[in-house]
């Protein structure tokens, strides 16, 4: 079966768009479910405003039409400032990335300073994504948060939409991702005990599908919704039935092991997912996740996709390579604020450089240095990279195994394995910033410089140290420089084509 992957998802909701109504904000819009809304908003001819925490000339790319804003919800002077004149604004923001013993308290103070805020500013109304959990029992440190940042907007003057949603299924999602790389990477799947509790998945294009249709349906105006899809299962079913589409030959047995950390480090280190979103998902796991109430269907009566038919859309968007948003997106945390290589005052303390003359042109260079990382590799030497990769996860870092967004194509902010694009320049330059972990700060920069009869290919490796194991560090990995960036560089100009 195939999709219009470029068909907006509420082209047949049942609701008209209502862009009178004035400004719309969407906060976490950098974020997996925020970077799908806003295009489907703009396509609805809504005026949107967008809250990232740092600007970039990316954005100004990706949303054509929008109006870009800076700041931050743990911020509350900035937050006032971004909401004049606005409408509705959608609260996406949450701080699961900072582990658990920093997210319940950060997502509550960011709570109290966007309903404050709305209020100032007179907004209308706000419009929530949580997630599901009964409230007579104990939840995940993951669900409870987002129930009581449900109830903290709900406490204040401007009315609150609220929907609440369970594992999400789609292109990009953590939990997607983390079930494929599973079932592809491990032949035996442990199940614990708490994986048989029933979960009611809903498939990405719906949930931006009530989000828009609650919007403009006036009559859900400070009302609570449950939503989910028309499937529900357990974990140990979702798994199976990925498996069966997958054609993938796994042997399912139940897991002598209950501990979730352990469980949550295990499965990090087999997919891409790093072990602080894997273990705030896998807690959730433990509570039932289905819809109690169905009051949604009254203003929003359209048929939700079953799950294997969303996990199809998913694969299928993967293999087109049409992956628009990715959890990878908004991870790690803050990373939009990390320092950036031209801001440093003086540059950094250690460079490493290799060149290459090319008889290529510049457009074929810099499109073989466009293809590197994922699941093509870093070509001669990708098992170092690998290596390497495999020592950050270990150590419960990114790793390379996180991959890329896309195969053919990026931009800035996406991420290539354990590096993250920084800036880029058509058939000019690509600087990747570090996001491994390491003792100090460190990049990876690409440059194709016009010489007179050739072209320049050059790869540099910039690092500024921190403390005397940061210098070790440096010390210790220059004499692979050699065998991996010549090689590189080598092979990049012998992989261009014109």
């Amino acid at each position: 079966m195939n999709w219009d992957i470029s068909e907006p998802f509420c082209h047949n909701l049942p609701s008209e768009p209502i862009p009178e109504i004035g400004k719309i904000l969407v906060t976490g819009a950098s974020g997996y479910i925020g970077g799908r809304l806003v295009p489907e908003l703009l396509a609805r001819g809504y005026e949107v405003r967008v809250m990232v925490r740092s600007y970039s000339p990316e954005y100004v790319e990706r949303w054509p039409g929008a109006e870009i804003v800076a700041a931050d919800a743990l911020y509350f002077n900035s937050l006032v400032n971004i909401m004049k004149d606005i409408h509705t604004a959608y609260y996406l923001i949450h701080s699961l990335l900072l582990g658990e013993k920093k997210f319940e308290t950060a997502d509550i103070e960011a709570a109290i300073n966007f309903r404050k805020a709305a209020a100032e500013n007179n907004v209308k109304r706000i419009i929530y994504l949580g997630g599901l959990g009964d409230l007579q029992v104990s939840l995940s440190p993951h669900l409870r948060s987002r129930i009581k940042v449900a109830d903290e907007l709900s406490l204040g003057e401007v009315p609150t939409t609220i929907l609440r949603a369970a594992i999400i299924i789609g292109s990009g999602s953590a939990s997607f991702e983390i079930m494929k790389h599973l079932l592809k990477n491990s032949p035996v799947i442990l199940i614990p005990l708490w994986a048989k509790t029933m979960c009611q998945p809903i498939a990405i294009r719906d949930v931006i599908k009530y989000l828009v249709g609650v919007l403009e349906k006036p009559e859900t105006v400070d009302k609570n919704f449950d939503i989910g899809g028309g499937d529900i299962l357990t974990y140990e079913m979702m798994l199976r039935h990925l498996s069966d589409i997958l054609g993938s030959k796994n042997l399912f047995l139940s897991s002598p092991v209950k501990n979730v950390r352990i469980l949550a480090y295990v499965v990090s280190l087999f997919t891409p997912v790093p072990v602080r979103i894997t273990r705030c998902l896998m807690e959730g796991i433990r509570n039932e996740v289905i819809c109690h109430n169905y009051n949604i269907v009254h203003f929003l009566p359209f048929k939700t996709i079953p799950y294997k038919e969303s996990l199809v859309r998913a694969l299928t968007r993967e293999e087109q390579d049409q992956v628009h948003t990715r959890w990878s997106d908004a991870y790690p945390p803050a990373f939009e604020l990390a320092i950036k290589l031209h801001e440093l005052e003086t540059l950094p303390r250690y460079t490493s450089s290799y060149t290459i003359l090319s008889d290529k042109s510049a457009t074929a260079l810099y499109g073989s240095v466009c293809k590197i990382g994922g699941d093509k590799g870093w070509f001669n030497y990708s098992w170092m990279w690998r290596v390497r990769g495999a020592m950050d996860r270990l150590f419960m870092g990114v790793g390379t195994s996180r991959g890329r967004k896309k195969t053919d194509t990026l931009r800035i902010n996406d991420v290539i394995d354990f590096w993250r694009i920084e800036d880029l320049k058509a058939n000019q330059r690509m600087l990747l910033r570090a996001e491994m972990k390491v003792p100090g700060k460190a990049w990876l920069e690409f440059t194709i410089a016009h010489t007179e009869e050739k072209n320049r290919l050059t790869v540099t490796a910039w690092y500024e140290p921190r403390g005397i194991f940061g210098i070790c560090y440096w010390y210790f990995f220059l004499p692979f420089h050699h065998y991996i960036f010549d090689d590189l560089i080598k092979q990049i100009e012998i992989r261009s084509s014109d």
